[in-house]
């Protein structure tokens, strides 16, 4: 992390590579830096200081890393392991520390989109709260995993030079993409090209949206962050779906819709506003 962040941050330009790609190589590693940073802190904490934490500890902790990671190793944990509504509660929990993730990397880059984003994602922090609450309540289920097993998410070290570049190659992919939507379609096709990237890894673009310099409006870029959770999350419902056991489907379907169209809901009212 120091020489991510102490030597080869400081060696690079700050002026954009090219007219075509409107981002320095200073930002592009920034952005690196910073999730590279936040995911490592959930990294020591796992392996270190909580090593045989329980299911919960894992959609925390794993939140920080990857909510759609966490859903997928927990829903994969259920099937073979009988961890019961349990699993729901953490993937609830997991997608509650997506919406402070984000939240916190908005006030690193950008403190006026994080002003207009704080209200709506701790409302939706508070409904993945309620759901994992609601979900785990008068569950007596025994999780037939060990610790060392559940201990999953969050294990790899995040600051391995693959996982770097590959972040570096999706940042100014979609800086190219967004640039390019924003100049053909206007501000209505970054917030519908966010639908379509929410399938996908969400940090490298909301990241060259929070940095973006200049011609995407501050609504713009809120509604297009926001837009990007939503189908995420619907990403993240099919995951749980498919990859737990059958006796949770319900259960899963119920909590996710409600998260889903509560962040509908949210994108309905920057539209109106």
């Amino acid at each position: 992390f120091i020489a991510f962040a102490g030597v080869i941050l400081p060696l690079l330009p700050d002026k954009p590579i090219s007219d075509q790609i409107p981002i320095s190589p200073y930002n592009l590693w920034l952005a690196v830096v910073v999730v590279s940073g936040i995911s490592y802190i959930s990294y020591l904490l796992k392996k270190f200081v909580f090593p045989d934490s329980g299911i919960m500890l894992t959609g925390i902790l794993g939140g920080l890393y990857s909510s759609t990671a966490t859903t997928v190793i927990i829903a994969r944990r259920d099937k073979v392991g009988n961890t019961g509504a349990k699993a729901i509660s953490a993937i609830m929990v997991a997608n509650g520390m997506m919406y402070l993730r984000i939240l916190v990397l908005a006030f690193l880059f950008n403190r006026a989109i994080a002003s207009v984003l704080a209200i709506p994602f701790l409302v939706l922090f508070a409904i993945c709260i309620l759901l994992s609450k609601f979900s785990g309540k008068h569950d007596d289920t025994i999780s037939q995993l060990s610790a060392d097993e559940m201990n999953t998410a969050g294990n790899k070290n995040p600051l391995e030079l693959k996982t770097a570049i590959i972040f570096g190659l999706l940042f100014v992919f979609f800086a190219i993409i967004t640039e390019y939507v924003m100049k053909t379609y206007g501000n209505s096709g970054v917030t519908s090209l966010a639908f379509i990237v929410g399938v996908t890894d969400v940090d490298p673009f909301l990241l060259n949206l929070l940095q973006h310099a200049g011609g995407i409006t501050e609504t713009t870029i809120a509604l297009a962050i926001i837009n990007a959770t939503n189908s995420n999350n619907v990403l993240k419902m099919v995951y749980a779906i498919t990859l737990s056991s059958k006796s949770l489907n319900r259960k899963l379907i119920f909590s996710f819709s409600i998260l889903i169209v509560s962040g509908l809901a949210t994108s309905l009212l920057f539209y109106l506003l």
